[in-house]
C-alpha cells in the first residue's frame, strides 16, 4: 500500500471492526476444517507440514490462520495495517494457549527481512492494496523454496457483483477483486505461478443466505457465514464442490467463480523495497 489515503482508510475500517472481535468465538480451526472452508484445505495442502516453518501471515486481521498455522507447530508473524486487528489476533493467540508475532504495516514495505519466510498466506488481502508494489514485496520476504498461498476474489461474476453493491457497508471503498491478468502480475518475481478456482454451483449458499436465512448482506459478512453456518448446511452442500469440479473442467466457466488461489513458489528476485 504506497498510497497514504488508502493505507489510513483501510487502517481505520479494520480498527473498528477489530472493536467486534471475540477470541472465544473467532474460528479457528473451522475456518480450515469446516466442509466450506474449500479455500483454506487446498491452501494447507499446497503447504504441507508446516512444523518448524516460519509462515508470514500477511493483512493477518485476527489472524485466524495465523494460529491455527502456530497450533500446528509454525513459527508466525502477522502483519496488518490496523493496530486494532494486530492487537485481536494478540488475544486470539492467547485464547488458543500460542503466540504469534505482529508487525504493523506503516507503508508500502512489509516489516519483514529478505527472504525471512518458508511460507506466505493471505486471505482477502491482495484486492485490497497496490500490486505493483506488493508483489515484489512477497518476493523479497520469501526464502528462495519458499512457497506463498494467497485466496483472493475474481471480478467476473455478475451474481457477485450484485452481492457487492449490497454489501458495500461491510467492505472497504478501495477494495477491488482480481481479474486474471492481475495474477500474471506476479511472474516477473517468481519461477511458478498458478491458480485455482472454487465455488461456481456452490455459491447457491450465497443465494440461500440472502433469500431462506434473510440474511442482511450489509450487516453480516456472508464470506464469514460460510464458516459459522457451515454445520447447518452440510447436508445439502456437500456435493456441489465435487460437482464444481468436473464443470470446472471446461474452458472459460472458472472465471465465474467466486474466489481463487493464487500458489507462487521460487522467487526469481527479492524485489526492491526494505522491509
Amino acid at each position: 500500500m504506497n498510497d497514504t489515503g488508502r493505507l489510513t482508510r483501510e487502517a481505520e475500517f479494520h480498527d473498528r471492526w477489530a472493536s467486534e472481535i471475540d477470541p472465544a468465538s473467532a474460528l479457528v480451526d473451522e475456518s480450515f476444517t469446516a466442509i466450506t472452508a474449500l479455500e483454506n484445505a487446498h491452501v494447507e495442502r499446497t503447504f504441507g507440514d508446516v512444523r518448524g516453518l516460519r509462515i508470514l501471515d500477511y493483512g493477518c486481521g485476527a489472524a485466524e490462520a495465523g494460529v491455527y498455522f502456530a497450533k500446528r507447530g509454525a513459527t508466525v508473524v502477522g502483519v496488518d495495517v490496523s493496530a486494532g486487528m494486530l492487537a485481536a489476533a494478540g488475544r486470539l493467540a492467547a485464547h488458543h494457549g500460542v503466540s504469534i508475532e505482529t508487525r504493523l504495516v506503516t507503508g508500502a514495505g512489509i516489516p519483514a527481512e529478505r527472504g525471512e519466510f518458508d511460507r506466505v498466506y493471505g486471505n482477502g488481502v491482495l484486492h485490497h492494496v497496490d500490486l505493483g508494489a506488493a508483489v515484489p514485496e512477497l518476493a523479497r520476504v520469501m526464502k528462495p523454496t519458499g512457497v506463498g498461498a494467497f485466496i483472493e476474489p475474481l471480478s467476473y461474476n455478475p451474481a457477485i457483483a450484485v452481492y457487492r453493491r449490497l454489501a458495500e457497508a461491510v467492505r472497504t471503498p478501495d477494495e477491488r477483486p482480481l481479474r486474471f491478468r492481475d495474477i500474471r502480475r506476479f511472474e516477473p518475481y517468481f519461477t511458478d505461478v498458478s491458480h485455482r478456482e472454487f465455488w461456481l454451483t456452490s455459491l447457491a449458499i450465497f443465494g440461500k443466505f440472502f433469500l431462506v436465512d434473510r440474511a442482511n448482506p450489509s450487516r453480516e459478512r456472508y464470506w464469514k457465514k460460510v464458516i459459522t453456518d457451515a454445520p447447518a448446511n452440510a447436508w445439502w452442500f456437500r456435493h456441489l464442490p465435487e460437482l464444481d469440479e468436473a464443470l470446472l473442467r471446461i474452458p472459460g466457466l472458472s472465471a465465474l467463480c467466486w474466489n481463487t488461489v493464487i500458489r507462487v513458489a521460487g522467487p526469481r528476485s527479492q524485489g526492491s523495497l526494505e522491509g
